[in-house]
């Protein structure tokens, strides 16, 4: 029969301990969630529009080529990358802690007492010394410490994971909306040149006339201010063109230059059917929300670790190697040297010190919880916003079209009374000062229908259920 000593019971009673665990578990905290979206004409649908791949939100197959490049080459998923990077190995760094550390301690030297015997080294009073061990050190957890500091790192590396996929849907949206932005501008371009033609034949007929002393001052003067106007909107379109592909090519990872487009923005669809989905989904789809909520998992497991400081940290020591002097027995076997033995180090007198410190982490995880709070609050508007301006801007566009379509009757008609000599050319003017902005202001529209759509994407965490690589491929066959 074998009995149990000291050492065995203490060591078999360390590792019962260590199922404690200081500190409250995590528990997400609860939000206020809506029955339904502000804003949604479907209520209570569980499909939603952040189910769709982000490919075929729009079908536009320069769109996605330049959605592709950025997803390659953009600089600021790069660097959330490698936070995901440093996350992973802070992670890899705590769990080490459940394990012994080993290192080694070497120790020689060799001199002489000057007391004792000359300088040479065969004679008496020469002496060596040699030390060399293994040790090892281990922390039991009894307290749950460590498992705690594994917890706030591990919730760091999913935050990061997390961050990281938010980039990712922020830098599709950012560039479909530039894209749009871009093709909108060439498009209001577009009706800048065709209105500046337009205004220079009326202030070429209306000086033709004046020359001729059958026209006024008056006419030619506001011909004039029209047709001055429009060129003005030219190089002020171009400007804004420029900047536009600048900020897609940053977007892209590239130097700055032109950006080609194949497709008129009137051309492209937009996607009838929008359903927002659960609001109670966006928590475990919206990558700002899931990232928040691992916020105040490691504010919760920062409890945990400043409670457990108040308690001995209990650990296990041991070494084993040579000691010997002089150099000459340190074959000898008399000079084993070896050593186990367990420790206990705990707090007595900190003034205050630890009792602020589990405070600072209550306070922590109040501010982070609030933080998510806040996040899921601004989710909840975001979709709500872009439902709201998606309805709106349909009801907004269908106006301006019928006003575009009235203005251009109304050019065609005051043309018809000017060649049957019925009206001045002044009438064809002010229909013409009247059309031009009705279709910039549709052509604005026609943006932000766009824009709406692609912000609902994003508000609604779109592409959640997409893996990294059909994210960077556009491809929904690659697993």
């Amino acid at each position: 029969m074998i009995h149990a000593g000291p050492r065995s019971l203490t060591v078999a009673a360390l590792l019962f301990l260590t199922g404690c665990r200081a500190g409250p578990n995590y528990s997400r905290p609860q939000v206020n969630v809506p029955p339904s979206f502000r804003g949604s004409q479907t209520a209570n649908q569980r499909a939603s529009f952040a189910d769709l791949q982000w490919w075929h939100v729009f079908q536009d197959a320069t769109l996605k080529d330049l959605v592709k490049t950025a997803l390659e080459n953009n600089y600021d998923l790069g660097v959330a990358i490698t936070r995901v990077q440093q996350a992973r190995q802070a992670a890899a760094e705590a769990w080490s802690q459940y394990l012994p550390t080993v290192d080694y301690i070497t120790t020689l030297t060799y001199g002489h007492n000057q007391f004792t015997g000359s300088p040479s080294s065969n004679l008496p009073g020469a002496q060596g010394f040699f030390l060399g061990i293994v040790r090892a050190s281990w922390e039991a957890d009894v307290w749950g410490r460590i498992r705690r500091i594994n917890e706030g790192a591990r919730a760091q590396y999913v935050e990061s994971e997390d961050l990281r996929r938010g980039v990712m849907l922020t830098l599709v949206t950012d560039v479909s909306q530039a894209y749009f932005e871009l093709l909108g501008l060439k498009l209001q371009l577009e009706i800048a040149r065709q209105a500046a033609q337009s205004y220079a034949a009326t202030f070429n007929l209306f000086n033709d006339r004046l020359t001729e002393g059958l026209g006024n001052a008056l006419q030619t003067s506001r011909a004039q201010a029209a047709l001055s106007a429009a060129d003005a909107g030219i190089p002020e379109l171009e400007r804004q063109i420029g900047l536009k592909e600048n900020q897609i090519s940053v977007l892209l990872g590239k130097n700055p230059a032109p950006i080609a487009t194949k497709i008129n923005l009137l051309e492209d669809a937009i996607p009838l059917h929008i359903p927002a989905g659960l609001p109670s989904a966006l928590l475990e789809r919206r990558p700002d929300i899931l990232a928040a909520a691992q916020r105040v998992r490691h504010a919760n497991a920062q409890i945990g670790v400043a409670r457990a400081d108040y308690f001995p940290k209990i650990g296990l020591t041991t070494f084993f190697g040579k000691l010997s002097t002089p150099l000459a027995d340190l074959a000898s076997a008399n000079t084993n040297a070896w050593s186990l033995g367990s420790n206990a180090v705990g707090p007595i007198f900190t003034a205050g010190a630890l009792n602020a410190r589990r405070r600072q982490a209550v306070a922590f995880w109040e501010q982070t919880r609030l933080q998510y709070l806040q996040t899921v609050l601004n989710a909840f508007r975001d979709v709500s916003d872009a439902l709201i301006s998606r309805e709106k801007l349909e009801g907004i566009r269908a106006e301006q079209i019928r006003e575009v379509q009235s203005a251009k009757e109304a050019v065609g008609l005051a043309r018809t009374r000017y060649v049957e000599g019925l009206s001045s050319y002044i009438e064809v003017l002010e229909a013409q000062q009247a059309l031009f902005p009705a279709e910039f202001a549709l052509a604005g529209t026609e943006i932000s229908r766009r824009i709406a759509v692609v912000q609902l994407y994003k508000a609604l965490g779109g592409g959640w259920n997409l893996s990294d690589a059909q994210w960077m491929s556009g491809n929904p066959s690659i697993p």
